[in-house]
């Protein structure tokens, strides 16, 4: 089997992948009563995408994921407020905005070790915050951007209170960047990135261009992070330092972790998971959730995920 035939076959739809595509779009219909909490969850599956694209693909690790985040969020706010409400344009330039970041920052995260990138990134996210709150005439400071107001999608579908219409765009999004890294990973682009993941110094004696491969997936996660952070605030109509802040950056890494990385769909599931951990032990005991996500985190990284929901396996020897 050659090269291409085994793309071919990696690339090929199973269907599970089908079937959960079907389950995302049944969602909306099925669910109405649930928008807002959907629109959360497809923002922050596609936030968990895009760190999996550069985490689980090329083995860059970051703890400011956030920095893309909060570029394309106060970008598409600021674009509907001072030229055009569009939010399909708005959300081009806040995807174009937050690549060009990327591409800015990408030499910072080429050397190194893992913990040198863990501190390059959660450093170019604390000066963003930083600069965010300094500039508060431009972006609202703490009191956050304010006056934000987003035109109708094509068709006159106007955002509404329920989130109906967000929801469906936030989706629709989703939908689309997942079958756009889908495509990316399964193409000889992707395969190099898995390469390099696993042995830089081996991919680059067989002649990849590791540095130019590394450059180019740290700015495309860049716009896809930039895109998830512009639908939440063409969305809410608001953008604060909030976007830029460390738990952004440790929330979707722990979303990454819950459902997999190394693989699309569990940035999706890791979201979903996470979400419905946050609300339930939230209303159950709001002022201790976190030590119940911490001890979920505990025993899930103790068992493993396959075993997790068959407690009866946990004090067998993992094979």
């Amino acid at each position: 089997m050659d090269v291409r035939q085994a793309l071919r076959r990696d690339a090929r739809w199973r269907w599970w992948e089908i079937a959960l595509l079907a389950a995302l779009a049944a969602s909306w219909f099925g669910l109405p009563g649930h928008a807002l909490l959907g629109n959360e969850i497809a923002i922050l599956a596609l936030f968990a995408l895009s760190l999996d694209l550069i985490l689980g693909y090329a083995g860059i690790v970051s703890l400011g994921h956030a920095a893309f985040f909060g570029v394309g969020a106060y970008g598409a706010a600021l674009f509907a407020k001072h030229v055009l409400p569009d939010p399909l344009v708005g959300l081009v330039v806040a995807m174009a905005a937050a690549a060009l970041l990327g591409l800015l920052t990408s030499p910072l995260i080429l050397r190194g070790t893992d913990l040198t990138r863990l501190m390059v990134t959660l450093g170019v996210a604390a000066v963003l915050y930083e600069l965010a709150n300094r500039f508060d005439q431009i972006t609202g400071g703490a009191d956050g951007l304010q006056g934000v107001v987003i035109g109708p999608l094509p068709g006159g579908l106007e955002f509404d209170l329920a989130g109906r219409v967000a929801w469906g765009y936030s989706l629709a999004v989703l939908v689309l960047a997942l079958l756009l890294c889908r495509r990316l990973v399964h193409s000889p682009f992707g395969t190099g990135l898995q390469a390099l993941r696993d042995n830089r110094l081996r991919a680059s004696a067989l002649g990849l261009n590791v540095n130019a491969r590394l450059v180019a997936v740290y700015a495309i996660a860049a716009a896809l992070a930039g895109a998830a952070g512009a639908l939440l605030a063409q969305t809410t109509g608001f953008a604060s330092l909030d976007v830029l802040d460390f738990h952004r950056s440790a929330d979707v890494m722990l979303v990454v972790v819950i459902g997999g990385a190394g693989w699309l769909w569990g940035g999706v599931l890791g979201a979903i998971a996470f979400k419905l951990l946050h609300d339930l032990i939230a209303s159950w005991t709001p002022q201790y959730w976190t030590f119940w996500l911490g001890l979920f985190l505990v025993v899930l990284m103790l068992v493993g995920r396959e075993r997790l929901l068959r407690p009866w396996t946990w004090w067998r020897r993992a094979p």
